[in-house]
């Protein structure tokens, strides 16, 4: 019985077990996580609104990982070895046949003061501050904004940060307190946004400049303080600072001797292999992929790597070729609270469709379909 590990809890990782699961029912799948859990990230923007709550979002993987017959090994993963036929974690190691590395990103904390700021998708408890900070508030300026890895163009993750804008911007009209508040929206890009392609960059700024949203574009950042942003073109007020910094790869990867890409996510090839390691692969915000520079860095995509990989690595132990790749396809849809603006983008066409009422609802879908396999 071949042995197969899996690094993680997310979107990659529980999409190669259970693909591993469908393609080689009598597999050994151990998955390596801290705890037992699936957090959904997308829906973190409905948090402040009170649209959805942090346990909503938290989901306990024990009864899935039964279901599946997947071992779960607690224990935050610390190195390499043996080729990655052993992984290293602070709970004892785990040996394997074959590896897919599925434990996502970190985010880039090297800005002076960035402890001032609150990064919306960096956990629940981070979602229910900026809840309870703009609960506190009574007026003044909310700064919203993100910035990429210079070192790789693809780690990056800003459509979030467009929907906790507007999702703000509507909460506090809602609650009739909008007047009392400045949002300004700030990014070193000049046009941001440009992965969704720029029709959609065109309509999110024009939105902005409808609802009385302030933009401060094109400016390098330089630092936080408690209570501003300061750029390289000038310096703005700010009682709420809520920023998405770029991605690199995992902590424990600078510990082991696998292949970097520049911005220091685990390189991959078109297949999901780590080149030079027998049977290692990698899928999600973890790895680097060849592809378009607007290739996202997106649950969606990661599901799609996580089907190659998994079919990849069996084949690979069945002492086949490794052939099956993956579809790069931008889908995201730009939630508002009440309307939702679609994308869809592939190398071959490019599709904007305007907010309505239907793509919120599109989104809620999805979080129900998605999620209904691990409840």
């Amino acid at each position: 019985m071949q042995r197969i590990t899996i690094i993680g809890a997310g979107f990659a990782a529980l999409t190669a077990a259970q693909r591993i699961r469908a393609l080689a029912p009598t597999a050994d799948i151990t998955l390596i996580a801290p705890r037992p859990e699936f957090l959904f990230y997308p829906s973190l923007i409905w948090i402040p609104s009170g649209l959805r709550q942090g346990a909503d979002l938290r989901i306990d993987l024990r009864v899935f990982l039964a279901r599946q017959n997947v071992r779960f090994h607690p224990g935050a993963v610390i190195g390499l070895a043996e080729g990655g036929r052993r992984v290293l974690t602070d709970g004892g190691p785990v040996d394997n046949d074959g590896l897919i590395v599925g434990s996502g990103g970190r985010f880039l904390r090297k800005l002076p003061g960035i402890e001032h700021a609150l990064i919306p998708c960096a956990s629940i408890e981070a979602a229910e501050a900026i809840r309870d900070r703009l609960r506190a508030l009574d007026g003044g300026t909310v700064a919203i904004g993100f910035s990429g890895n210079p070192n790789e163009p693809s780690a990056m993750r800003g459509g979030p940060m467009f929907e906790f804008l507007f999702g703000i911007d509507k909460l506090l009209r809602r609650q009739g307190r909008r007047d009392r508040f400045k949002l300004v929206f700030f990014s070193p890009a000049e046009q941001p946004g440009q992965r969704m392609g720029p029709p959609a960059v065109a309509r999110l700024l024009n939105m902005m400049g409808g609802l009385g949203i302030e933009t401060q574009l094109g400016r390098k950042l330089v630092r936080f303080d408690v209570d501003k942003v300061v750029t390289e073109g000038g310096e703005f007020a700010a009682d709420l600072i809520l920023f998405m910094p770029g991605l690199t790869g995992p902590a424990w990867l600078d510990d082991t001797d696998l292949p970097k890409s520049p911005g220091g996510l685990i390189q991959a090839d078109g297949q999901c292999r780590v080149p030079g390691w027998k049977r290692v692969y990698v899928a999600g915000d973890a790895g680097s992929f060849p592809g378009p520079d607007w290739m996202p860095k997106q649950a969606h995509i990661a599901d799609l790597q996580a089907r190659a990989a998994a079919a990849n690595l069996l084949a690979e132990l069945d002492g086949k070729s490794a052939t099956a790749t993956f579809k790069t396809e931008l889908i995201c849809i730009v939630d508002m609270l009440d309307r939702g603006m679609l994308i869809w983008r592939t190398p071959e066409r490019l599709i904007t469709l305007p907010p309505s009422w239907f793509g919120h609802q599109a989104k809620r879908f999805y979080e129900w379909w998605y999620l209904r396999r691990y409840r």
